[in-house]
């Protein structure tokens, strides 16, 4: 099911000049209600693009969130506005609650197809596909203003890409913006994403 696509609003994600490890990034925007989806060859930069946008990876070059710098916030407080979910989340303790700041709704979890019960398994339990989702909820618990993902919904089946694209979709209506990398054409338009590619390190437009 399409998402329909949301005007965006200025001010939110602003990247100028940019300079990581191996990318560079002239100019990005993210707008409220936005989704941009990130493309290009295995190894061209796309996951370095992600983790300096995260504060995760040494980097020069001006980068706001509603008009004010990352360098005015600290990292961590950085990383909860604007959170990387990586491809493969780490998860280190035995149950999946205790990845959570706090519980997570029901409804939340009911959305990507999980129960109350969910958050009592074992992380040995859990799929790829059942971690990448939980990492999803994981990171819309804390209440970020923009997502960073990373190939969300590689591991995951029709129904329950389906529930994750429904999610993001709800999460841009509420305002937040999404910078994901991906390889599915089809998802991209399902989104209603604008995009950028990423070829050799440089992240460049591409015309609608």
């Amino acid at each position: 099911m399409a998402v329909p696509e949301a005007a965006p609003r200025e001010g939110l994600l602003r990247v100028r000049h940019l300079v990581a490890d191996g990318v560079r990034c002239p100019a990005l925007e993210v707008g409220s209600g936005e989704c941009v989806a990130v493309t290009g060859a295995s190894g061209s930069g796309k996951t370095r693009l992600l983790r300096a946008l995260a504060d995760l990876d040494p980097a020069a070059g001006e980068v706001s969130l509603g008009g004010e710098s990352w360098r005015q916030l600290s990292g961590p407080r950085w990383r909860q506005q604007v959170m990387l979910v990586p491809a493969e989340p780490g998860w280190w303790a035995v149950q999946v609650l205790e990845h959570f700041y706090r519980a997570p709704e029901p409804a939340l979890l009911e959305q990507l197809g999980f129960s109350d019960e969910t958050l009592d398994w074992a992380i040995d339990r859990l799929s790829t596909g059942e971690r990448q989702r939980l990492a999803l909820a994981r990171a819309l618990v804390l209440e970020p203003r923009v997502l960073l993902l990373d190939e969300p919904t590689s591991a995951l089946d029709d129904v329950s890409k389906q529930q994750v694209e429904r999610l993001l979709g709800a999460f841009m209506g509420g305002g937040g913006g999404i910078l994901m990398t991906t390889h599915e054409p089809a998802q991209i338009e399902r989104l209603g994403a604008r995009q950028v590619r990423v070829d050799q390190g440089m992240v460049e437009a591409v015309p609608a």
